[in-house]
This record gives C-alpha cells, structure tokens and sequence, in this order.
C-alpha cells in the first residue's frame, strides 16, 4: 500500500471545484506519474480523511469516481487497487463535457429543467430492479456551448425519504452525485451503452433540432458492490454536432 503522503496535491476548500473532484484528481495525477503503480492499494479511506481534513463520505464519493473512471477497482474486504489500463477493448468515451466544449475555445452551460419525484413505471422498474411504484428521483436538464442546447439528459435514482433533496446536490446533478447521495449502497460500477437513435419530439424541442433527426443515446447504469443497479439515466446527443473517439488506456490528454 502506498502513501499520498509524498504528494504535492492539496485540497483548496475555498475553491468552487467540489472537494471530492479534487481529491479525485490528486490521486488520477498519482497514477499517472507512477507514484501509485497498477495492483498497488489506496490508503484506508480513514487515512486519506485524515490527512485532507475531510470526511471519509468525501473521500469514497473521489473513489466513486475513480472507480468509474476505470482507474481503481474494489475487492471486498481487502480495499481498493489501481487498476492495469485496459488497452484490448475499444471504448467510445465522450469525454468530460465542460471541459471538451473548454477547450474547443466555446462556453459550456447547463440548464436544470425539472427536478420532481415520480413512481417507477414498467421500463424504470425493470432498469433498475426494483417493484412498479416505487418512487424515484427524476432529473432533466440541457447542456449546451455558446447556448446552443447539445446534450439532453434524464437521470434517475430511488427516491429515500430520510435524505431530502439538497439544492446544493443540484449544482452537481451528475447521476453517480445523486445516487452515491441518496442510494443506501454506494455506486461502484458505472456501464455506458450506445445506441443510435432518432430524436423524440420531446427531445427535438429541447434541442431545437427537426424531428427524426439522427442522434446518439448513452445509456448509463450505476451498480453497487452487489451488481444491484443504483441509478439510470440516459443522454441524447445530437448527431450532426457530435462525434465519437476511441482510445485505449488510462486517459489520453491533449491529443
């Protein structure tokens, strides 16, 4: 097991960067200078708490993150290990929104459209396992670049009356926020499919693109420890503005 005690990363709690997302990104910056090398174990989450001054909820929600990166992986009752780059499988990764649309030289937005609690239907209760009815968080919102709206998204997540909906949780309603939040297990394994589709009539509004245009849907489903789904949501990109990449490995910058 290695010790971040050797690193140079600090966390900036006045900073409007999330403290998990920057702890997230010391260890990521660990990782790939070596300092934490594949089959290696992270520190106890109570060490890390404890050398950050922070809590230990923010330090499993940066290895949330990471595990959904790919960089580490858990195995029960023994900890969390950097993970080997996986290098044979083709992976088509959008890549981080903001900071894509950043560095394309645009402005990225993010519009929150509703926010309300609904009952599980047919499709809802099968994608997440659980009995038609049950309530369930559901989100909307549009992302956009120099407003203009590019990405729809819907995310859902069992509705736990004794965690209440935060408006701070709503400045970062990614789905594995809400459902390491408000699910009682915590979200370990993220599975992304792509699809190709044509866009609704809802979706054409919201985009503001013709009906029966061509699309890309992600498909998104958060698993806990027990490959029990946490949290589901889908993604409509608009096809004629998009493209998809594929690279193997850990992560490929600036290329």
């Amino acid at each position: 097991m290695k010790s971040l005690e050797n690193t140079n990363g600090k966390i900036d709690k006045e900073s409007v960067l999330p403290i998990y997302y920057q702890l997230a990104k010391i260890i990521e910056r660990d990782i790939y200078q070596g300092k934490l090398k594949p089959g290696e174990s992270l520190p106890p989450e109570h060490e890390i708490a404890s050398k950050y001054d922070i809590s230990r909820m923010t330090v499993r929600r940066a290895i949330s993150e990471l595990i959904s990166a790919g960089l580490v992986y858990p195995q029960k009752g023994k900890g969390t290990f950097v993970a080997k780059p996986q290098l044979d499988n083709v992976v088509f990764e959008l890549g981080d929104f903001y900071q894509e649309i950043q560095r394309r030289g645009m402005r990225p937005g993010s519009k929150l459209l509703s926010v309300k609690i609904v009952r599980a239907n047919e499709i809802l209760a099968d994608k997440l396992q659980i009995p038609i009815g049950t309530s369930c968080i559901h989100i909307c919102m549009v992302l956009s670049a120099d407003n203009e709206p590019l990405v729809y998204e819907k995310k859902y997540v069992v509705y736990t009356k004794k965690m209440p909906i935060l408006e701070a949780e709503l400045k970062d309603p990614s789905l594995s926020n809400l459902a390491a939040i408000h699910s009682e297990h915590l979200p370990i394994l993220s599975k992304r499919v792509l699809h190709a589709a044509i866009v609704t009539e809802e979706e054409a509004s919201v985009l503001g693109i013709p009906l029966n245009t061509p699309v890309f849907m992600v498909e998104q489903i958060l698993y806990d420890t027990e490959k029990k789904p946490v949290g589901w949501g889908k993604s409509i990109y608009r096809g004629d503005r998009y493209k998809l990449t594929s690279y193997n490995g850990w992560s490929i910058k600036d290329i």
